[in-house]
């Protein structure tokens, strides 16, 4: 009985030890609470990429302004030099032709770059807001163009109408004639046959063409201003309806690139204003190609 009672007290003693040896590793908890700690540690790692984007968006704002400011200091290409003082030739000539048409170049062309071409080119270059140089660039020759039309075979020669031949129209050759010559777009003012001054002009265009023929001057007013256009016309004499002869602060500006509405524009103020000064009511006009 004694030894049944000892095997019984055995066994039950292991039964408790195996009970706590269970409770102690579920006690420890250690594997159960791991998982928690995981999860407040896999909340570090997404908020890492938040933290590392703002070091990503600073690079490429960085570059941008560097291109900008590097084609900010980057000097423009000069432009190239076509003509300049001692060059000769027919292009040359040309240049003091079209410079002529627009007021800068007095005298007859001869084709060769001198100092008074240079003044002019200098005078053209300075009212169009380009470097006053004096020689002429593929950016002067190009306003240049644009300003003027292809110089006549009088123009390149400056000759005035009729003098090539020796001969004015034959209508210019008695009295005292206002002689307006389409081809050589020039007016003289001529008495008996003399050539007492001469001017460009230009006429209208295709729409509002410039009536050719013989006429005579029927009135004159020296501040009129258009009824139709409301457009000055200092010193203006009128020899066909309303057309007439006068000084165009439109033609001064621009040149042959543009045209008048049927009269003829002046663009020499100091001339216009001799020859106004001159010109009688009832002197003849006669305009013809």
């Amino acid at each position: 009985m004694q030894g049944i009672r000892i095997r019984r007290g055995l066994a039950a003693a292991a039964v408790a030890a195996l009970a706590a040896g269970c409770t102690a590793q579920a006690a420890t908890g250690t594997p159960d609470a791991k998982p928690s700690v995981r999860q407040d540690e896999s909340s570090t790692p997404s908020a890492t990429p938040t933290k590392t984007a703002t070091p990503k968006s600073t690079p490429k704002s960085t570059p941008t302004p560097t291109p900008s400011a590097t084609a900010r200091h980057t000097p423009a290409p000069k432009p190239k030099v076509l003509m300049a003082n001692g060059a000769k030739g027919a292009q040359v000539r040309e240049l003091q032709a079209r410079l002529r048409q627009l007021a800068w170049f007095d005298g007859v062309p001869t084709g060769t770059y001198g100092a008074v071409t240079t003044a002019a080119v200098k005078g053209f270059q300075g009212k169009r807001g380009l470097a006053a140089t004096g020689a002429t660039d593929t950016v002067t020759w190009q306003k240049l163009l644009a300003m003027t039309t292809k110089p006549t075979a009088a123009e390149l020669t400056g000759t005035l109408p009729g003098n090539k031949a020796g001969k004015l129209d034959s209508r210019c050759l008695h009295g005292r004639v206002l002689c307006i010559s389409k081809t050589s777009r020039t007016l003289s003012w001529v008495n008996d046959g003399k050539v007492i001054s001469t001017m460009d002009v230009r006429f209208g265009s295709q729409y509002t063409p410039t009536r050719e023929g013989t006429f005579s001057v029927d009135s004159k007013s020296r501040n009129h201003v258009s009824t139709i256009y409301h457009t000055a016309m200092p010193f203006a004499m009128f020899f066909s309806g309303g057309q007439a002869v006068h000084y165009s602060a439109d033609f001064a500006a621009r040149g042959y690139n543009g045209a008048s509405h049927g009269c003829v524009n002046v663009r020499d103020r100091a001339r216009i204003s001799a020859l106004f000064d001159q010109v009688k009511v009832g002197d003849k006009v006669v305009v013809y190609w």
